[in-house]
């Protein structure tokens, strides 16, 4: 079937109809109609045949590096956040319905500086890119070619710009639609611009009024949007500057439902088939799993974008379907937090770089396996949890951990980094940190310590009888055989000394020196690229032992058990108040016809009296 329809007729769908194909991952495997053999010739009688020129197949392709959708639209943040330099102080994401075929649109706008009549043709143009900043994330020029793409068959720019004493408006579109059902071999991207002129809107012509005029027509006749006026109209919410991007004719999945699933939360965009849960072995479990983050990002865009970035913004806000997004600081979500230093041999003439990584365990921990490092680079997530341990490894368990690697490059669609020989070290390095912090911290959530020595001391420190572990070992003993939970031991806060803490100077102290041994050892990791412990946090906690994780579930199940039980309770109330209700309803019936009956039968007995 082919990707293009043979015929291009206006009307149909949303703006000049749409493709055969609607799923983005086959759009670009079926051939459409070549051009005529006279149109050919045509162009190179007029000479045009001496330029390069880009077929349109090239904007699927390019767009195919987004294999995410999310990734695709983050793309679209970034250049939203680099604006904030120029004074933006948000970002809207939402839904839109297209007036001529009454689909759904997914709509970006924010108020930064915006873009002259030069700068949206630069945007629209393959590979260029101004941003040369150390701050800002965008830097190939290829972002929003390659995200509108992989979102939609197509998409419309709006934007307003003030520079110095000129106001212009300009508008784009990039149609793959129209590319392809025209039967188009170069990319050709119609563009109006407009100046403000004493108040009134008036066209900006920079070739001729016919080139100006066709360009309305196109775009007119495969945008959304019917006339010059409607067009005009999109600038009435942007300000005095400012970017809107329209993106329509949404891909679709194999079952002919869009990718981008808007119904099922009036506040969140989601993704279809990616919120499987894949872990946890109880109900109970499974439920606390499909709340994480790390879980609800692959499938909630209000959840991947409340970590996307990892310093909070001061002055900005994204605004997804009308609702700010809370921003969340996966760091400030450990316990057990510690913060290690970490300095990469980036080149013989460069700078000494430092990388501090922030490493604890999540607050999940031992219930959950939530583990992962997330890796920001230039303050943008680029990859979440990533799982440097193998999975199927006790070791690292409940591990979570942060970093910016701002001296290794992203690839291209933001969501992995080029395997270089800077990026295998890191990940060797971060590997190191991850065995070392658990071998330090593993008995602070119910594992047995690793090390001989703290292993001993904590064996020791439970068998004490006159110290605090020897008193809560007593205590875990008589709730075992009373068939009370551990769990109902435990400190209220991790930060609940008095419960929990070892000897000064015994146990704990060996401890304390034992620890520090080790983050000794790990400051002399090496000569070309150094470990440093900067901090440690958390309270040494010896009644947990490596039944807590059971027992933990053991307590989350029972709480199940006992809603439910208490859901059936009221349920089995309401329905014997309700059947109490009919009782005495059907008694006063039956009492009223009672009544009755006796009035009737008295009345034959008082006329004989009579008589």
């Amino acid at each position: 079937m082919p990707a293009a329809m043979s015929g291009g007729t206006v009307g149909a769908g949303g703006g000049g109809g749409s493709l055969d194909c609607r799923s983005f991952w086959k759009a670009g495997a079926h051939a459409g109609p070549s051009a005529p053999i006279r149109e050919f010739h045509d162009e190179l009688e007029t000479g045009d045949f001496d330029r390069a020129r880009v077929h349109p197949k090239f904007l699927h392709t390019n767009a195919t590096s987004h294999k995410w959708a999310f990734g695709a639209i983050s793309e679209l943040l970034d250049n939203a956040v680099d604006e904030i330099c120029n004074g933006a102080t948000f970002v809207k994401v939402d839904k839109s319905i297209n007036s001529k075929d009454n689909s759904p649109m997914l709509v970006f706008q924010d108020d930064g500086g915006g873009m002259d009549p030069e700068g949206v043709r630069k945007c629209m143009s393959l590979g260029f890119s101004t941003k040369k900043s150390k701050t800002t994330i965008g830097q190939y020029g290829n972002g929003f070619k390659t995200s509108t793409m992989r979102l939609g068959a197509d998409a419309a720019v709006f934007t307003r710009a003030v520079r110095g004493s000129n106001v212009t408006l300009s508008i784009g579109l990039l149609s793959y639609t129209f590319l392809r059902r025209t039967m188009k071999d170069d990319i050709v991207v119609p563009m109006l611009d407009f100046e403000v002129r004493d108040g009134h809107i008036v066209p900006l012509v920079y070739g001729s009024q016919g080139d100006w005029d066709s360009s309305l027509k196109i775009i007119l006749d495969w945008s959304p949007f019917s006339s010059k006026e409607e067009l005009l109209k999109q600038f009435e919410d942007v300000d005095s500057h400012g970017t809107k991007v329209v993106v329509y004719n949404l891909w679709m999945n194999d079952d002919g439902l869009l990718e981008l699933d808007f119904e099922d939360d009036d506040e969140d965009i989601l993704l279809r088939d990616q919120g499987q849960t894949s872990g946890g072995t109880t109900k109970i479990q499974r439920e606390i799993v499909e709340q994480h983050i790390s879980h609800r990002l692959r499938f909630s865009l209000r959840a991947y974008t409340s970590i996307l970035y990892l310093r909070k913004f001061e002055n900005f806000q994204i605004i997804l379907r009308g609702k700010p997004v809370e921003q969340i600081s996966i760091a400030n979500e450990l316990k057990f937090k510690k913060v290690v230093t970490y300095k990469p041999q980036v080149a013989h003439d460069s700078q000494v770089v430092s990388v501090k990584v922030d490493i604890g365990f999540a607050k999940e921990a031992p219930v959950l396996g939530i583990f992962g490092m997330n890796v920001y680079h230039k303050n943008r997530l680029i990859m979440p949890f990533w799982k440097v341990l193998q999975e199927a490894s006790s070791r690292g368990r409940s591990v979570v951990g942060v970093l910016e690697a701002n001296f290794i490059e992203p690839a291209h669609d933001k969501q992995d980094f080029e395997r270089t020989p800077l990026f295998i070290r890191l990940e060797t390095k971060l590997r190191q940190i991850i065995v070392d912090y658990w071998k330090e911290k593993c008995h602070l959530i119910g594992y047995q310590p690793i090390d001989p020595k703290l292993r001993s001391q904590y064996k020791a420190a439970l068998k004490d009888p006159s110290g605090p572990g020897g008193k809560i070992q007593h205590k875990a003993f008589t709730a075992r055989k009373t068939g009370e939970h551990l769990s109902n031991l435990l400190p209220e806060t991790y930060d609940d000394v008095e419960a929990v803490r070892l000897t000064a100077n015994g146990t704990g102290s060996a401890l304390h020196s034992s620890g520090q041994a080790q983050e000794n050892s790990m400051e002399s990791a090496g000569l070309e690229e150094d470990l440093v412990d900067i901090s440690s946090h958390g309270v040494l906690d010896p009644n947990l032992n490596e039944k807590l994780s059971e027992e933990n579930l053991a307590l989350f199940t029972r709480r199940e058990d006992l809603r439910q039980r208490d859901t059936q309770l009221k349920q089995t109330i309401g329905e014997l108040e309700h059947e109490l209700e009919e009782t005495k309803r059907k008694c006063s019936q039956l009492a009223a016809e009672l009544q009755i009956r006796r009035s009737q039968q008295q009345l034959p007995y008082n006329n004989t009296e009579a008589k």
